[in-house]
């Protein structure tokens, strides 16, 4: 896969040339504060490369997720349903950076057991919505014909519709040599909002985590590297189940917050006449 960058992590999209429709791997993730993401991080970064597509050493990624009225996606997710699909039309870049002929992602990722899969096509970004919102077949190459027709068959059965955005800012580290395939991120800055769903609009959004929390995503083809689960474990690290879209979902108190994720003392969320004062995070 070859991306092209331009502009600054600020205001630049990530566009990508040859798009991997579908790919499998086991994702692991962890909270933690800043300092010991830091002090983490600082400690594996000689073994692992910078993702070549980042810009000025990292990228924003956006999320649009869709669900049914009644929240079927984030109910499978909560009990744990063994095997479960999302839908989300993900940007590379920031809001201002999209167009309606920006290239965007229209995914299901899916989950069987403890593997993830992602079956994706690379789209502009109206076609997404009209393939998405409008559940109307677009014009795609005939390899990407059985994701197309996924996508269509999920938003007709779920009857799905736009739930909320979900942003933040991402560090990747590639693994190399006998780590090919792992891949650690870093998200801070995690953020959404439950209106003004538009990915290119530039709305008023919430903290879903504490800001002084980062998210860390360990993923693998196969199994954990013997010394990355050392230094896991050496700086306490500890797996925790937490979804970014359900984080959205609760947020915003669609449903109530889940045991599974953070508790609300951990969590402070502010009510929306603060949220407007404080402006956008």
């Amino acid at each position: 896969m070859t991306f092209m960058t331009s502009g600054t992590a600020g205001s630049g999209t990530i566009q990508v040339d040859r798009p991997a429709r579908s790919f499998n791997r086991f994702e692991l993730k962890y909270l933690a504060d800043r300092p010991t993401v830091a002090a983490f991080r600082d400690d594996v970064v000689g073994r692992l490369d910078p993702d070549p597509h980042h810009v000025d050493g990292g990228y924003t990624v956006w999320s649009r997720y869709y669900d049914s009225a009644d929240l079927h996606c984030y109910w499978q997710k909560i009990d744990g349903i063994r095997f479960r699909r999302k839908l989300r039309v993900r940007h590379y870049g920031s809001n201002e950076s999209l167009q309606s002929a920006t290239p965007v992602w229209v995914e299901i990722k899916q989950r069987i057991d403890r593997s993830t899969q992602k079956k994706r096509i690379r789209l502009p970004y109206d076609e997404a919505l009209r393939l998405c919102d409008g559940r109307v077949e677009v014009d795609h190459e005939p390899a990407d014909a059985r994701v197309v027709d996924e996508v269509l068959s999920l938003a007709h059965e779920q009857d799905l519709r736009p739930v909320c955005l979900v942003g933040y800012e991402r560090e990747a580290l590639l693994g190399r040599d006998a780590d090919l395939g792992l891949r650690i991120t870093f998200d801070r800055r995690l953020r959404g909002r439950d209106r003004d769903l538009d990915i290119g609009t530039d709305g008023l959004n919430r903290h879903l985590i504490r800001p002084d929390l980062m998210v860390i995503e360990v993923k693998v083809d196969e199994r954990v590297p013997h010394w990355l689960t050392n230094r896991l474990g050496a700086h306490s690290l500890r797996l925790v189940r937490l979804s970014k879209y359900c984080q959205g979902v609760e947020a915003f108190g669609q449903v109530p917050r889940s045991v599974f994720h953070l508790p609300e003392s951990d969590d402070p969320v502010p009510d929306r006449g603060s949220d407007r004062q404080e402006g956008k995070t």
